[in-house]
């Protein structure tokens, strides 16, 4: 039997092992999607022990919890700290075979120190070192970027947010930088109830009415001319269901108005809507030289009890199973055709799909930039042994592995950036079971050039970092 989470975990051959030591482990990261707090950031405060650092926020662990039948009050409301990490201790002892299983034991080696498995027989002792740890050491957040070798990060913001957190960062004298996203789902999100209010809320920050569908599309490049003046490169959209829907400006005029007379739109005028609106801004990413990045297939706020009662973003999304190759292929074909494609990562919550993009990525390469559209990462629900894995396998089946830009957490935790160390023992993984099996020469030049521009070094260019 091996070492629980020993120094060779997840790396069978020697092959793997060699590479692993080489040329992946001591990589710097390049974290382009997060949902880090620009404002925790700056502010840098400590952590008063180890729940806050773990648990506040971290809706991977408060789903276990609640599959265990632990309380509400111990996961999200304001039960006892020490009570919440013990719980949170019982849940994971039996959600063995969970990448959160595999996270959590990592990031208490690699920031902790602490090895021994984390169960209900030595919660009380591992809360009780951890904190120890937290109040004689430097736990806080920009010492924990630091401390974990990252160069980049993107956080995650909406086009209404003032971005000053970000404008205080870059006068500060640290190491790595810290870079907003362009995040704009609520000025899509035409099919929501509080779609009038947000563009009200929109129009305030622009400091001009918006009353059409133009004025609308004007306030949203007037963001992210501001957004790039603070140094944004990436933009963001998520599509439960990816649209397509070809309408004129007349035609989503009448939709945009008859959203904010306080009507839902149907389906299909939504589709159509965020259609003509994508479309606008994909004018605009190109214009700026972004990178958009599409994330498909969440299915959210699946129970609404719970959503009434904790709000978004708390552990009730799943995936959704709607059509995606015709839909996308559509739609990155529309914007080709006019000449307005910016560089793309797709990134599928439904492991159905991972070929289907996988091979749409093929369809619209060009010489604008190395691999322009990207097969993102294994996210959410397949970012596993099993999904990162399949993920990489199907890349390399259909596409050119060397060129892909990696790992990035799409968390809320500056511990998380251990997962980018899983995702880097799976990659030497499968590339030494390669070597293994005499699928790939040991060309040493060409693995290093390969498994570094993975881990880092690709995303920098891509990005233009």
């Amino acid at each position: 039997m091996k070492d629980f989470i020993g120094e060779d975990f997840l790396l069978e051959t020697d092959e793997a092992r060699r590479i692993y030591n080489d040329f992946a482990k001591n990589m710097p990261i390049c974290d382009y999607h997060c949902h880090l707090s620009p404002k925790e950031i700056y502010e840098n405060k400590a952590p008063k022990n180890i729940t806050q650092l773990w648990l506040s926020g971290d809706h991977y662990k408060w789903r276990i919890m609640r599959a265990c039948g632990i309380d509400e009050e111990l996961i999200t409301g304001r039960g006892d700290d020490k009570e919440k990490f013990i719980k949170f201790a019982c849940a994971l002892s039996y959600a063995i075979g969970n990448p959160l299983y595999h996270w959590a034991h990592l990031e208490l080696k690699k920031y902790f120190g602490i090895t021994a498995p984390l169960s209900v027989k030595t919660a009380e002792d591992i809360y009780e070192k951890a904190n120890e740890k937290i109040a004689l050491g430097d736990f806080r957040p920009q010492t924990l970027i630091k401390n974990s070798n990252v160069k980049y990060i993107c956080t995650t913001d909406d086009p209404t947010d003032t971005l000053e957190y970000h404008v205080l960062l870059q006068k500060e004298d640290i190491d790595f930088k810290v870079y907003p996203t362009f995040r704009p789902d609520r000025a899509l999100d035409i099919d929501k109830a509080d779609f009038p209010q947000y563009v009200e809320k929109l129009s305030a920050v622009c400091g001009e009415e918006i009353n059409d569908i133009d004025s609308l599309i004007s306030a949203l490049y007037m963001r992210a001319d501001y957004f790039s003046s603070v140094g944004c490169r990436i933009s963001d959209q998520s599509f439960g269901v990816v649209p397509f829907s070809v309408i004129n400006r007349d035609e989503c005029n009448v939709i945009f108005t008859k959203a904010m007379s306080g009507k839902v739109p149907s389906f299909e005028e939504a589709q159509a809507y965020k259609t003509y609106v994508f479309t606008a801004l994909c004018r605009k990413y190109k214009e700026l030289d972004w990178c958009c990045e599409i994330h498909i297939g969440a299915l959210r706020n699946n129970n609404t009890v719970m959503f009434n009662k904790v709000g978004p973003d708390a552990g009730f999304d799943s995936m959704n199973d709607k059509e995606v190759a015709q839909p996308l292929s559509r739609l990155l074909d529309s914007l080709n055709t006019a000449a307005i494609l910016p560089k793309c990562v797709l990134f599928n919550l439904n492991s159905k799909d991972n070929l289907v993009l996988a091979a749409t990525t093929g369809n619209f390469q060009s010489s604008d930039a190395e691999c322009k559209i990207q097969f993102g990462p294994a996210w959410w629900f397949l970012d596993t042994l099993d999904g990162m894995t399949a993920q990489l396998k199907t890349l390399a089946s259909v596409g050119v592995l060397g060129k892909f830009i990696g790992m990035e957490t799409d968390s809320r935790s500056f511990t998380s950036y251990a997962r980018h160390d899983y995702f880097r023992r799976i990659l030497c993984s499968v590339i030494g079971d390669w070597l293994n099996k005499g699928m790939v020469s040991y060309d040493e030049d060409m693995l290093k050039e390969i498994i570094e521009g993975i881990c880092y070094t690709n995303a920098v260019k891509y990005f233009k970092f």
